[in-house]
């Protein structure tokens, strides 16, 4: 991404913020005291903004970085349990260059996706407040102005993270169905001009106990993917 676009300086902003004091402490409170197994790292320790091309077609919404995962990393689902089912899943039907995301200098790229979170701080727990998911979401309904002009199709990890998309697409200037649409794995609401998928998070809740299997998760992006006219490929 060119460091000069508008993208890249709300991605810069993003990184700033601190409106969050109960997050802006545990997040800095996890990258001083670490996990044993990282205790080598240098923490992000900052809020994580989103990752992937200005151009994106299809932006893919989660819910908030992990503590060791994209709090560690400085990348959204890297460096974590989720991000290795999520890349997988990206790099098997052609929106990723490589299958894992282990830091931010890791090479990765990916092809007409965006990825980001209506919350970029790491939340105890991985549990965000509905006070915090509304103060953060101005820079999500940011993120989606500017990525308008080509975004396409969007897919929506988890309850938590559909409930915050809905509101922010409304205050980017999509229509969004009234009543709002309930989240459900699979369901499909077209916008105006834009797909929007709901898709079970790729938490290791989800993954472990076989609520979200590999195939499952593959079948939401290919089809989020030829709706967003990304070229892609079956595994």
């Amino acid at each position: 991404m060119d460091d000069s676009s508008a993208l890249a300086r709300l991605d810069r902003r993003v990184a700033d913020c601190g409106a969050c004091p109960r997050l802006v402490d545990w997040r800095e409170e996890v990258a001083r005291t670490k996990r044993a197994a990282f205790a080598d790292w240098t923490y992000w320790g900052r809020p994580v903004p989103g990752f992937g091309p200005e151009d994106a077609r299809l932006v893919i919404i989660g819910l908030a970085p992990a503590a060791h995962g994209g709090n560690r990393t400085g990348r959204m689902f890297t460096g974590d349990r989720s991000g290795d089912v999520l890349y997988q899943a990206l790099y098997d039907v052609g929106l990723a260059s490589q299958p894992t995301s282990v830091s931010i200098d890791d090479g990765l790229e990916l092809y007409g996706v965006r990825v980001t979170a209506p919350v970029h701080c790491a939340p105890p727990a991985n549990k965000p407040t509905p006070g915090e998911r509304d103060t953060c979401r101005p820079w999500l309904v940011q993120e989606l102005k500017l990525l308008r002009p080509t975004l396409r199709a969007a897919v929506v990890l988890g309850a938590f993270g559909w409930q915050a998309a809905l509101p922010a697409f409304a205050e980017a200037g999509w229509t969004v169905p009234r009543p709002r649409p309930s989240f459900a794995h699979g369901t499909r609401v077209a916008l105006d001009g834009l797909d929007l998928f709901g898709c079970f998070h790729v938490s290791q809740r989800n993954t472990f106990t076989g609520r979200l299997t590999t195939e499952m998760l593959r079948e939401v992006l290919r089809t989020a993917a030829d709706a967003a006219g990304l070229p892609g490929r079956l595994p």
